[in-house]
């Protein structure tokens, strides 16, 4: 039996078709659309990227360290030093105040580098030398020595005036409690001088910054 010749295909449209190309073309927006209605509809972009909030905090950089905040630093101590220089002749006793605690040995050094700018300013002198060595302090109750290296050499009234009183009343602030101080001043070749809080002038004494300038 033989079979009837397959029919080729078509080459042209009917009635009523489109071409395939131009129809699969303009199709092609209407599948995207229907297909990404899901996504929208739960909350998902479609394209793209949404910022939205702020960024993340709390997460330290690689090979940094957190450092505490101003609010959450503590406040440095200061601590205030009495200090006597001249004005005039007389001694005048200047509040100064400074960073931290300080001793008996280092209010000595700080009285023997003599006044700062400001207090020169306001016509404060001193009568002791630049003290390249700390003198040595020594107390005992209300009793306080304070011996002179050499290199100081030997002090005029004044000046014993202002070490004895500088002592005497920084003495008296460590320990109230005392009521009164005797400081002696043990000078190179063996003299002595000595002086009592009592005797140091005990008016208000001036303020003055915590450093030169």
């Amino acid at each position: 039996m033989t079979h009837p010749p397959t029919p080729p295909p078509a080459t042209t449209a009917g009635p009523g078709v489109r071409p395939a190309g131009r129809g699969h073309r303009r199709g092609l927006p209407l599948l995207l659309a229907a297909a990404l209605l899901p996504l929208s509809a739960c909350g998902i972009p479609a394209t793209g990227v949404v910022e939205a909030g702020e960024p993340a905090t709390g997460v330290l950089e690689p090979g940094r360290t957190a450092t505490p905040s101003q609010a959450e630093s503590a406040a440095v101590p200061v601590t205030t030093v009495p200090l006597y220089f001249v004005t005039d002749g007389a001694l005048v006793a200047v509040a100064r105040t400074v960073p931290g605690a300080a001793d008996l040995g280092s209010t000595v050094l700080m009285l023997f580098e003599g006044p700062d700018a400001r207090e020169r300013r306001e016509g404060l002198t001193t009568e002791l030398p630049p003290a390249a060595v700390a003198p040595t302090v020594r107390t005992d109750g209300a009793a306080v020595v304070v011996q002179l290296p050499r290199s100081v050499g030997s002090l005029n009234e004044t000046a014993v005036d202002q070490l004895a009183c500088t002592v005497a009343v920084a003495r008296l602030r460590q320990d109230p409690a005392l009521g009164s101080a005797q400081v002696t001043v043990e000078q190179p070749g063996g003299r002595l001088a000595g002086r009592f809080s009592d005797d140091c002038p005990t008016g208000d004494a001036r303020r003055a910054g915590s450093g030169g300038g």
